[in-house]
């Protein structure tokens, strides 16, 4: 009986790593260049949909950003 749980599995997790696909929610990174006039707002809500505040938080951390003053012609990785 302890035989056939370990083939069964073994198989399921040899199925499991064949069948496996990226799930794609990590792609090459995006960039965006500040234009003059630009905020942290007006980017969130031009790139992602749904509550632009936590779009602000995720670019904010993710450029090391200590507030939301913007710098025309700085080069911005979108998460």
């Amino acid at each position: 009986m302890f035989g056939r749980i370990i083939i069964l599995v073994t198989l399921a997790a040899f199925l499991w790593a064949v069948f496996a696909r990226p799930s794609g929610a990590s792609g090459p990174e995006q960039h965006y260049r500040v234009q003059p006039g630009d905020t942290l707002w007006s980017i969130a809500t031009s790139r992602y949909a749904g509550d632009p505040r936590e779009a602000v938080w995720r670019i904010e951390h993710r450029n090391h950003l200590n507030g939301a003053t913007l710098t025309p012609d700085v080069r911005l990785v979108l998460p």
